[in-house]
């Protein structure tokens, strides 16, 4: 058993960082498409888990249940950290 006081480490493959860049911006592009706020939408998918959030519009739904919700959450961290301006 690991000592609680030790930091465990956490990686995402970058081939996974592309899939899931890949499927936001699908899943981003088909709630517009449809009328809804794709922000809103895909955060209450993130909290809730619930895949109703998501439309069905161009296989958006089925896209982003492949995709682990920490996966979504590390990936559009990741973005938003790349493009603050920090200075």
């Amino acid at each position: 058993m690991a000592k609680i006081s030790n930091t465990q480490y956490f990686k995402v493959s970058s081939d996974t960082e592309l899939q899931v860049k890949e499927i936001l911006d699908t899943v981003y592009n088909a709630m517009r498409e449809k009328g809804y706020n794709p922000v809103n939408q895909i955060v209450g998918y993130i909290m809730s888990g619930d895949p109703t959030y998501i439309t069905s519009h161009n296989n958006a739904r089925s896209l982003i249940m492949k995709v682990e919700r920490d996966e979504l959450v590390e990936e559009l961290l990741k973005e938003y950290i790349r493009n603050k301006a920090w200075q």
